[in-house]
């Protein structure tokens, strides 16, 4: 086990090197450094004054380079420019601090600095990704049980009347995107027409303090996408196992049914839904963002939305590195937990 840990670990660095250098060279495309210069400077620069402005920051140095400087293992720049005016990227591409460090990129803990809101990227991310993480801890809490529960009684008896009312309900739900069943429960709990005004608060008070009037629906909105989706995949999985040989036999030798679906059928049958759980997490953290957007909630996905339409290169690069990283951790958990849980795969 230790020797498959670290032959993953070692893979999910070599990708994520990968990853964030692609990442990197799409987010430096000049049309975007372009457009980075005039919202700092003015829109109507010319294309001299705008060359100008990308050398005196270091921009133009190759993009292996560059990419050598953000990650840490280059020291950063320091150039005097045409103007005259001497910075540094340890600086925040600005006039050169007496305290700057020679190295300052990811490894040193130095996200660069947000050009939209004028902060530390590490800052923004750390806060964002802390909302956003409260948020999806609620949403795994509603949709996993529920979506299991669902699943699993719907594959006992395949093809009940059981069977066909959940699995019809849980595509029913997969079938319905989050920016509909969002409008649609704001439509119904917020409507004093229907007299269902209930959910008085809005999501983004509950940034601060979280209540059942204003974090309910952004929770029920991603929740309810999530549960069909696991849920049919788990509902696929139970029916499979109890049409094994071995469900056979036990029936056969009398075992009674709540124990053959407890102690024989239920684990083999979380095996595939415990990938798909897992594969959730990633979807959760990148996929809210238009529940963010939609009430007003500024975590993650918000923040992600902010820095791609401003152009907010550091932040977009430090928002989809941890989208990387977040990607490959799930999956080395899930690869970990699928051989615990399948005790017949055996590591070479």
């Amino acid at each position: 086990m230790g020797m498959f840990i670290l032959r993953r670990t070692g893979v999910m660095l070599l990708t994520a090197i990968c990853l964030t250098f692609i990442v990197f060279i799409m987010t430096n495309l000049y049309p975007n450094l372009e457009k980075l210069a005039k919202n700092e400077g003015n829109f109507r620069m010319s294309d001299a004054e705008v060359a100008s402005f990308l050398s005196n920051r270091g921009y133009t140095q190759g993009k292996l380079h560059n990419y050598g400087e953000w990650l840490g293992v280059l020291p950063g720049y320091v150039i005097e420019g045409i103007d005259g005016k001497t910075r540094g990227r340890c600086s925040n591409h600005g006039a050169i601090l007496e305290n700057a460090n020679e190295y300052c990129g990811v490894l040193q803990g130095h996200w660069g600095f947000s050009s939209r809101f004028k902060e530390p990227v590490s800052q923004i991310v750390v806060t964002r990704l802390g909302l956003t993480g409260k948020l999806m801890f609620w949403v795994l809490m509603v949709m996993i049980p529920s979506a299991l529960m669902i699943g699993v009684f719907a594959g006992m008896r395949e093809g009940s009347r059981l069977d066909r009312s959940l699995s019809s309900g849980a595509i029913l739900t997969t079938a319905t995107p989050e920016y509909v069943s969002g409008v649609i429960f704001i439509a119904i709990f917020t409507s004093s027409a229907v007299g269902l005004k209930w959910f008085k608060g809005s999501a983004t008070s509950a940034m601060d303090h979280a209540t059942l009037e204003n974090f309910l629906l952004p929770v029920l909105t991603i929740a309810l996408y999530g549960i069909g989706y696991i849920a049919r995949m788990t509902r696929a999985s139970m029916a499979e196992v109890m049409t094994a040989q071995y469900i056979r036999t036990a029936r056969l030798k009398g075992v009674s049914f709540a124990n053959i679906v407890l102690k024989h059928a239920l684990r083999n049958a979380l095996i595939a839904p415990f990938t798909v759980i897992m594969l959730q997490i990633p979807w959760l953290l990148n996929g809210v963002v238009i529940v963010e957007v939609l009430f007003n909630f500024k975590g993650f996905g918000w923040v992600l939305v902010q820095a791609a339409s401003n152009n907010d290169i550091d932040l977009l690069l430090a928002v989809s590195v941890v989208g990387v990283v977040v990607v490959l951790l799930t999956q080395l958990i899930s690869d970990i937990g699928y051989v615990f849980l399948n005790p017949r795969i055996r590591i070479s």
